[in-house]
């Protein structure tokens, strides 16, 4: 008989650990809180950025490269649209430490890139104003991913493969002991399981109460605009973007609908307990604060927004994962930390060796549970 294995959370590393572990032969059970695809999730809102130029740091590219080659196998096998490849161009001061992080991740890894110094940028992209002394970085691996489809061929591919995925299964609480682990689901149901993987997201903290302390949930607003010409900012002249100038930090897509673009804002928001606490809209100063500073930094946008959603996701203090074995049974991933869904092929794939106990590609200690100890 195959080992049984209990995916808890099925977002996108979820999904993909569940795939990768029913496509080895094991026995998956998928438990997800809400429906499998679902609005509240931290991936969703119609787009997510790819980028192979890191501000994180240089030692995520390789993950970055595995997964962007994971991003595109899927889209050619489903034959559907995950990836939109329009590049990303990062804007900002020269001396920033973000943008010189972008500019060695790059050069660390021989991707393929362009420096675009002041007038070039607005020679090229005259979307973008009040343009200083910034410079753009263009990543040309870059690019757009579509979580919500991207999920739902994860998880298509997961049931062909064997795995056994089901919604509305909220889990109370796991047990571990010397014959497996219990998972506990809210409407009192118990299942057994050889080992589990966690990977619920901002309610990781409830099931593993020793890692709560080293995470926070934290709002995330999203928002598009509908442009004065939605020509200008097509998918071919108009490349997804991250820009920072002075305190502001915007990102953003092309219309990918010819009508709205996307322009997000880091509109720091306080920690909250759980999704209770999120708010259903943003407050009539922040829509403003959001409003005026995109359209000032991307003048063909108005200042006013034309959509709103807001999302949360969990943190930790060095914006890093934890990933990785808690216990002989139990594998972790999680807190992904607003960075997270662009590297779901490689997270799930490391997921899925700490599982089977297979090397892992990747130096992942960095991402240890480990090191909170």
């Amino acid at each position: 008989m195959p080992e049984t294995v209990i995916v808890i959370g099925l977002g996108g590393a979820g999904s993909f650990a569940a795939a990768k572990l029913a496509e080895q032969g094991l026995a998956v059970i998928g438990l997800e809180a809400d429906d499998l695809i679902h609005t509240r999730g931290a991936y969703s809102g119609e787009s997510r950025l790819f980028r192979a130029a890191y501000h994180e740091g240089a030692d995520y590219v390789p993950l970055l490269l595995e997964s962007r080659a994971a991003w595109l196998e899927l889209e050619q096998a489903g034959g559907r649209r995950l990836f939109h490849e329009t590049g990303v161009l990062s804007i900002g001061s020269a001396a920033a430490p973000q943008m010189e992080q972008v500019q060695r991740s790059l050069a660390h890894a021989g991707l393929a890139h362009e420096v675009l110094d002041t007038e070039e940028l607005r020679r090229r992209y005259p979307q973008h104003s009040d343009l200083t002394d910034e410079i753009g970085v263009l990543d040309l691996l870059g690019g757009v991913l579509r979580p919500e489809a991207a999920i739902s061929e994860i998880q298509r591919r997961a049931r062909l493969a064997g795995a056994d995925l089901r919604g509305n299964q909220r889990v109370a609480a796991i047990d571990e002991d010397a014959h497996g682990v219990r998972v506990r689901l809210a409407s009192g149901e118990e299942l057994r399981a050889d080992r589990v993987v966690v990977t619920s997201g901002i309610t990781s903290g409830g099931l593993l109460p020793d890692l709560a302390p080293h995470m926070q949930i934290l709002p995330i607003a999203l928002t598009w605009f509908c442009p004065e010409n939605p020509a200008d900012f097509a998918p071919d002249v108009f490349p997804a973007f991250i820009r920072d100038q002075g305190d502001v930090h915007i990102f953003g897509a092309p219309t990918l609908d010819g009508s709205l673009v996307k322009a997000g804002y880091d509109a720091r928001f306080g920690a909250i307990a759980d999704r209770s606490e999120l708010p259903r809209e943003l407050a009539p100063e922040d829509r403003h604060r959001i409003a005026r500073d995109v359209h000032r930094l991307v003048g063909g946008l108005p200042p006013h927004i034309a959509r709103e959603s807001l999302h949360c996701d969990i943190f930790t203090a060095d914006k890093r994962p934890i990933l990785g074995r808690v216990s002989e049974r139990i594998v972790v991933g999680t807190a992904f930390s607003g960075h997270g869904f662009k590297l779901i092929p490689a997270y799930g794939s490391a997921l899925a060796a700490f599982v089977t106990g297979a090397p892992q590609a990747h130096d992942l200690s960095a991402f240890s549970p480990a090191r909170f100890a």
